[in-house]
């Protein structure tokens, strides 16, 4: 049996760009020969893959998945919106987001999960697409909300098709109420937080250091009136309770009746409904949010193609 060294492996990663571990198995598959390895990496498309690997993919769908008391959102991304409007893509996604209904799941645990579609698993079957398409693809981040009695509702925002978008809001309501009403709220919760982007669900779960940071520029531009110390505690404790509208899902100003806040919506239907009802937590998905994108001067692309 040829004997596969550290050496050969670095080779045919430097001349594929594939993962070192690919590398390895491709080498062993074809006895050691590096041109033939190269061609087996093609083949499974996996050469192709890691070449695009590392280019900025900040494009693609964002996809929900509910049932009964459990709800899922995920993102995959692409380079282009083009890719979002291919099929296969679509279907890749909403099969994601299905096998992930099933229990709390890390990107890499569902990476590996087999979804039936060519390539087997997730992974496979990104890979498999990369391959055919040209463009870098991968699932970037999932997440799965529960509650033991009740029902996660989900929202896209400007559906591309049901349960596809660029803005995917999961809502979880804790309750004994009837269901269709829980959903009915959830759906008008979710709608809110998709345009609000809050940052947290109560008081209680806004981030310390967010608060202090906050506090501190609020506590400056308070001095800087000039106010004595007595006023200029009363001004920032009132300016922190405008943050806490701005950023707390609970206490923001309901889009759909300014005049209540969202917990007031709650409250006002758990009376209607005659069943407490407690929101326990929510997520919103915005495609591409975090990623820097890679800026490009067209003009200078135009030039510099001039002068080939």
């Amino acid at each position: 049996m040829t004997e596969i060294t550290a050496s050969m492996v670095k080779e045919l990663r430097e001349k594929t760009g594939a993962g070192m571990m690919d590398c390895k198995k491709a080498l062993a598959e074809v006895k050691g020969n590096i041109e033939e390895a190269v061609d087996w990496l093609r083949k499974k498309g996996l050469a192709a893959a890691a070449k695009k690997a590392g280019r900025v993919a900040a494009e693609g769908l964002v996809g929900v998945a509910t049932e009964g008391t459990s709800g899922v959102v995920l993102e995959v991304n692409a380079e282009t919106d083009f890719i979002a409007r291919n099929e296969k893509f679509q279907q890749l996604v909403l099969e994601a987001a299905k096998k992930a209904l099933s229990k709390d799941m890390s990107v890499e645990d569902l990476a590996n999960q087999n979804v039936g579609l060519e390539g087997g698993t997730v992974q496979g079957a990104l890979t498999h697409l990369i391959a055919v398409i040209g463009e870098n693809m991968n699932l970037r981040r999932v997440k799965r909300l529960n509650v033991s009695e009740g029902v996660v509702t989900s929202y896209i925002h400007s559906a591309m098709i049901p349960g596809l978008g660029k803005i995917g809001v999961l809502v979880a309501l804790e309750s004994a109420a009837s269901k269709d009403k829980l959903n009915e709220l959830g759906k008008k919760i979710a709608m809110h937080i998709a345009a609000t982007q809050p940052q947290a669900l109560s008081i209680d779960d806004v981030d310390p250091t967010s608060l202090e940071r906050e506090r501190a520029i609020l506590i400056d531009q308070a001095k800087a009136s000039g106010r004595p110390e007595a006023i200029i505690e009363k001004m920032v404790e009132g300016r922190v309770r405008k943050f806490y509208e701005e950023v707390v899902l609970l206490e923001q100003a309901f889009v759909m009746d300014p005049s209540k806040r969202v917990q007031d919506i709650i409250t006002e239907a758990a009376k209607e409904l005659g069943s407490a009802i407690k929101l326990t937590a929510f997520e919103r998905f915005a495609l591409g949010e975090g990623i820097e994108k890679e800026e490009s001067d067209f003009a200078a692309e135009v030039m510099a193609q001039a002068k080939v």
